[in-house]
């Protein structure tokens, strides 16, 4: 299938890399954006209707988030491009200064499955609020995500499970490709809003070679890597991955899509990706569990009853800075403020998980990085999962 022309030169490139590792393929630079420069590698936590779950636009802001998601489809369906268009695009609804990303609605292609038929044409939804039928074409995925003003937008994309095998996973990457020139084309605002790519094949190596090959023929000004992350063995994840890496440009941005654990973003980094979201830093909050360096606190357990340290010493978040685990753990069951503490210390434990990295990448002192930070999670180096040893020996970073 043929690439659709170019015409005239585009804009300036999206990513400036600062720095790479001598030894993997981690690399530091930023994301130049209409709302401001964003530090990369960057991990983007989730506002599916404006907001994060338990926080504050302000608060992100606060904690040094340059960059945030928002849900088109969910948006799309309440409380509509309409009204978020008339308020000044999601930047003016939401109050939110800096850069915004917004996915296509193609997840929920598999989070609604049950509500959801997928044709040439685009996905028909049966709306889970009021049961009307709803198409969600890439034309009109571009549409609302126009009318909402993100910085990057997302082409919609024919999602499967990750897990799923046999022609569906072939069948949804070519729709994939024909529909990215789909929202090319519908893009009324390339200028302002950046429309990436979303690479899918499965754990196919060679669906997902097809799939790269076709869509870097498309000039656009990023490159997702999808279709991962969703259960599938880390081992096959971490292979597509790098798969994916080798062949994506290297002077445009590699954004994952869906990673949000701290070692798998400390691995993926060091595959080269520069971009990170997931949902989990702030629903693992909701379940009672703080982020930390040596994995995670339980505060709902009873030996944190009497702990008068904060979460993490080292963190310097308002919650750390304020509040005990005993106090955490007394509110823990009865009071939602406990929860919005939480939420505010993971999202912080993650953007400083990446400063971190970033900082090392600046300093060429990545391989280093990774070993301690290994170390602080695992203790003993039998005790790293074995996918991780392997992951970061294919890109020249040794454990032993």
């Amino acid at each position: 299938m043929a690439a659709p022309r170019v015409a005239g030169p585009g804009p300036a490139p999206l990513l400036r890399v600062a720095a790479e590792c001598g030894s993997s393929r981690a690399r530091a630079g930023e994301l130049r954006l209409p709302h401001g420069p964003v530090p990369c590698p960057v991990f983007m936590p989730v506002g599916t209707r404006g907001t994060a779950k338990g926080v504050t636009a302000a608060q992100l802001a606060a904690l040094g988030c340059r960059i945030c998601l928002g849900n088109t489809y969910h948006l799309g369906t309440r409380p509509g491009p309409e009204l978020v268009q008339r308020a000044g695009g999601l930047h003016g609804f939401m109050d939110w200064p800096h850069n915004l990303l917004t996915d296509s609605g193609g997840f929920q292609m598999v989070s609604l499955a049950e509500l959801s038929e997928v044709t040439e044409e685009g996905v028909r939804f049966r709306s889970p609020y009021g049961g009307e039928e709803i198409l969600l074409s890439p034309e009109r995925s571009i549409e609302i995500q126009n009318a909402l003003g993100a910085d990057i937008v997302m082409q919609l994309d024919d999602v499967v499970s990750s897990t799923t095998t046999g022609p569906r996973v072939e069948e949804a990457m070519h729709r994939s490709v024909r529909w990215l020139d789909r929202c090319i084309a519908a893009n009324r605002r390339p200028e302002q809003q950046n429309l990436f790519a979303i690479i899918q094949g499965g754990l196919d190596p060679a669906l997902r070679t097809k799939c790269l090959e076709e869509m870097t023929r498309r000039d656009v000004p990023g490159f997702a890597i999808g279709g991962l992350s969703g259960g599938e063995e880390k081992d096959r994840f971490w292979r597509m991955v790098k798969l994916s890496t080798d062949r994506l440009p290297r002077d445009k941005p590699r954004y994952l899509m869906g990673v949000g654990y701290a070692t798998d973003l400390v691995v993926c980094v060091a595959l080269g990706c520069d971009m990170f979201d997931c949902v989990f830093p702030t629903r693992t909050a909701r379940f009672g569990s703080a982020l930390v360096p040596w994995g995670s606190l339980q505060l709902k357990n009873k030996q944190f009853a009497k702990d008068f340290r904060p979460i993490d010493e080292n963190c310097g978040c308002p919650t750390c800075r304020r509040h005990s685990r005993a106090y955490l753990h007394a509110l823990i069951r009865s009071e939602t403020a406990a929860l919005h503490h939480l939420t505010v210390h993971n999202i912080a434990y993650q953007l400083n998980l990446m400063a971190s990295i970033r900082e090392s990448i600046l300093a060429q002192r990545f391989p280093e990085f990774v070993r301690e930070f290994l170390s602080t999670m695992y203790g003993a180096r039998e005790r790293v999962p074995g996918w991780v040893a392997e992951a970061l020996a294919a890109v020249g970073i040794a454990l032993d």
